[in-house]
């Protein structure tokens, strides 16, 4: 099975501080990766992960997921690129030191956008190597823009782009709270874990979804939820699994197909999808 497995900035950073990792989450991860893999040695896995304190924090500062028009906004471009593969160096070193083959592939020197959408990717270099027994890992990263100059792509927007070519059947999204909450878990302890969404049960969560504690330039827990359905309405068969990655176990669980967090789909779970 091929599962895109994403690691949230949230999780494996603490957010509020600038260029902060949780080394013990990544390792613990990492390790729950590995463990995943010997259990079924059929799975093949892309991994992602989010910027969390490294790139958003320059991102934010320097206005770059809206465009880049000056020489000052330039140098926030590679800023937030740099502190972005900064933190990517960390996660695919613990990716290593668990015996995982971690490839680290660079998405802004590949990816080509326009007007903050993906036009261009890097879907055949990740699909040789997974033919070749390795497991890609992509971030997310600043992309020059046809019509903004420059931008920065979420890791969600480029396993959006990826799953058309790829064809993944599980998607894992690991945050630091447990699934999609009718608000932040964090803020109001009477907040509600909802077990899965679909296109049509998607209205009557929205309101919570836009309340999300830390820095984060790539639209909040709403737009990764839109991009979440968006990805099922193209693959109807495909599920997305939003989890707990700061429980030890729910990683390495969702990789091998429990129950975890909130599941995100065409229909709710048990009923015939029509393709």
């Amino acid at each position: 099975m091929l599962t895109f497995l994403k690691l949230g900035g949230s999780l494996i950073t603490d957010k509020r501080i600038a260029e902060t990792p949780r080394l013990d989450v990544i390792e613990r991860l990492a390790a729950e990766i590995a463990e995943a893999r010997r259990a079924d040695p059929l799975l093949r896995l892309v991994i992602g992960h989010g910027s969390g304190s490294f790139g958003h924090v320059y991102g934010r500062k320097y206005g770059t997921r809206e465009g880049v028009h000056d020489a000052a906004g330039w140098y926030g471009f590679a800023a937030t690129g740099d502190a972005a593969a900064r933190l990517n160096r960390i996660v695919t070193a613990a990716l290593l030191a668990a015996k995982i083959p971690a490839w680290s592939i660079q998405p802004g020197a590949a990816l080509r956008c326009a007007d903050g959408r993906i036009v261009r990717g890097m879907e055949e270099t990740v699909a040789l190597a997974l033919a070749r027994g390795l497991t890609p890992v992509v971030y997310g990263d600043v992309a020059l823009d046809d019509v903004r100059g420059g931008t920065i792509v979420s890791t969600e927007e480029i396993f959006d782009h990826l799953i058309d070519a790829l064809q993944p059947q599980r998607v894992v999204l690991a945050g630091e709270v447990d699934g999609i909450f009718t608000c932040d878990p964090l803020l109001d302890p009477q907040a509600q874990r909802i077990a899965e969404i679909t296109p049509e049960t998607f209205d009557a969560v929205a309101d919570g979804l836009g309340r999300s504690h830390g820095v984060d330039v790539t639209g909040g827990m709403r737009a990764k939820v839109l991009h979440a359905l968006a990805m099922v309405q193209r693959h109807p068969t495909l599920e997305i699994i939003v989890c707990s990655g700061m429980a030890p176990g729910r990683v390495g669980g969702a990789l091998s197909g429990q129950e975890a967090g909130t599941r995100i789909a065409m229909q709710v779970r048990g009923r015939r999808v029509s393709t």
